[in-house]
Formats: C-alpha cells, structure tokens, sequence
C-alpha cells in the first residue's frame, strides 16, 4: 500500500471540489496499481451523493451565508458535512475490485487502530456508519468502475457538530416531491475528547497513518507525489464538470437543467425543469441575501407555461427590491427559452 500524496506546490490541498474529484482521476485516468490510500482534509464543505436532489438536504442560504462549498460526489452516499476539524480517508484500487461492497473491509484498519487506544469503535449493523456510544464518527461511501474503486469515509476529530446541524437542515416540501436518495440522519460525536490527553489533530493523523500502513516513522511510507501533468488532467475535470455550479448545484433528480448569471449584488442560480411547456420544478441559488420572496415565485410558476407575462407577473408579485425585476425576468426567460 502506497500514501497518495496530494499537495500542490508543497502546499496542502484543502478545497473539497477539487480533493473530492481526485479519486475519479486515480480510478479512472491515472491507474497506478496496487493500493493507494488518500489522506486528506477539506475546508468547510457539505458533501452530497451524486444522486441527491441538493434542495431537500441542504440549508442552502446558511450554505452561502457561511461560506460553506457544496460538492456533489461521483459515487453514492448521503449529505456529510466536512470541515478543518475532520480527517477524509479513501482507498484507491485500479486492478482489484473483489472488495467492493464491503465497508467492513476498508473500515477495519482505522477502527483497529482507534481500538488500540481503547476506544470501543465499530460499524453500524447494516449500515456503512462507524460508531461510538451509538453516535455516529464515520459516514463512508465507494464507487466502482471496471476493475477499479475507491472507498473511504470521514473521521471526526473535532467538527464543527451545530455547522453540520444547522446546514444540513431538509426543506421538508422538497422531500415531498420525492427527487433523488434520501440522507439517513444520524446523531454525530467528535473522537478528540476519547483520544489520549493531550492528543492534537496532528498527533492523531501521525498516529492514524503509522497504525495503518504498520511503520514506525512517516519517513517509512512509500508515498506518490501528484506530478504536474496530474493536475493539469485533474484540473481540466474540474473545468469540465466537478468544479462546475451545473454540476454541484444543478445536477439533482427531476431538474433537467441549470443556469446562473452575475448582477451587481453576485451571482445567482436556477435549476429548474420544463415538461410538455409547463414548468413543474423551480428552484433559485442566489449566492447573496435577496430582499424579497423568491419562494413566492418558485410557486407562482409551478404547473405553468414559462410565458413572459406569466414570470414577469409571478416577478412583481413576489416583491424582490435586491435585483431589478426586470433584468430577473430576462434572466429567466432566456433560461426557460433555452430549454424548450
């Protein structure tokens, strides 16, 4: 087994779109053999399946409000919230994918290192959770591709637990309309208070990494260095679709299409679907606070022909002072001419 190391330019890479697309690149591009391991940390960021509808999981304005990044995995999995107090872990195989499935088999060296330290860590019963005291440390996922996967998971040291409640609060109407796989809530516990006094995260990742590849120094790991070259693929992904908003903000269940635009106050998003010329779903991203009820005009349009008079009345109505309404309403018209 081989460490994967991801920096760039001697720094460490902490931006999740970017870390989170990576594993698709070591599966599907690079193909190294053997049995890589990542080890990683990103900044604030909520991950979601690549099959989740974004607006039933995510509390999207305390999302932007916070500066908390959304990204949307390649592979299964619910929403997890990530951040600087949280270890993300993954296995790469490119030759062997006989493991799949079974989370047990790639959870096993992590929870046998914290068992060492005496604490009583382990795998939820048909569930790919990892617990302690019922609580949930660990959320893992993996994906598979020809004779490759990648399967990994999160390990809390000490994340922010009221972020992660607050962002991932559901919009109880958009699980009615029943778009996409569903989260399974869990209670969440940070590991550092069970550590050994003293234990900082930094101490816990050399630990966590010595234990795992079963050396007594890092200097013992045999480690791949990303190459520019590397990057220069992993960075045209990202262009193309993993760092995209189309992708991670617009690529959900039963929306068919995405657009964004840029007025003075920022940017702001729709997702939104047109069947038999009538809208039936409408969702808006703005990524600055809007005066006014954009709620009011998702459900003014719903089941309705996208006409001018129809947005540029459902505009009007819903009082929005932030953005002129009548460069909203082109903006709208445009997207919805696009589509049809």
């Amino acid at each position: 087994m081989y460490l994967i190391d991801i920096s760039r330019n001697g720094k460490p890479s902490y931006d999740a779109r970017v870390n989170q697309s990576l594993d698709n690149y070591f599966v599907n591009d690079l193909k190294l053999p053997g049995h890589g391991f990542m080890f990683y940390i990103n900044k604030p960021s909520v991950i979601i399946g690549r099959n989740q509808n974004v607006w039933a999981e995510v509390d999207i304005d305390y999302l932007h409000e916070h500066d908390i990044e959304l990204v949307r995995r390649t592979s299964g999995g619910g929403a997890v919230y990530h951040d600087m107090g949280n270890f993300i872990f993954e296995n790469i195989l490119t030759d062997n994918a006989d493991d799949f499935g079974d989370y047990g088999h790639f959870a096993e060296p992590v929870l046998k290192a914290l068992r060492k330290l005496n604490i009583d860590v382990k795998m939820r019963e048909n569930s790919s959770d990892l617990i302690l005291d019922g609580k949930k440390w660990s959320g893992m996922t993996m994906f598979k591709s020809g004779q490759g996967l990648a399967a990994g998971g999160t390990i809390m040291y000490n994340l922010n637990i009221e972020n992660a409640r607050k962002v991932l609060t559901e919009d109880q109407m958009e699980i009615q309309k029943g778009l996409g796989v569903r989260s399974k809530r869990s209670p969440i516990v940070n590991l550092k208070d069970f550590l050994p006094d003293g234990m900082t995260m930094a101490d816990f990742r050399e630990y966590l990494l010595k234990e795992i590849f079963e050396v007594k120094s890092l200097d013992d790991i045999e480690t791949y260095h990303m190459t520019d070259q590397d990057w220069e693929v992993a960075d045209k992904r990202l262009a193309e679709t993993y760092g995209t908003d189309a992708w991670n903000f617009g690529h959900n269940p039963g929306y068919y299409d995405y657009a964004d635009t840029e007025f003075d106050q920022g940017k702001l998003g729709i997702n939104w679907t047109i069947d038999d010329g009538k809208l039936s779903h409408l969702k808006f991203n703005p990524f600055f606070k809007i005066d006014g009820d954009l709620n009011a005009i998702e459900a003014a349009l719903s089941g309705k022909k996208p006409s001018r008079w129809n947005v540029k009345r459902a505009v009007k109505k819903a009082g929005i002072e932030t953005v002129d309404e009548e460069r909203l309403t082109d903006f709208l018209m445009s997207s919805f001419d696009k589509s049809e």
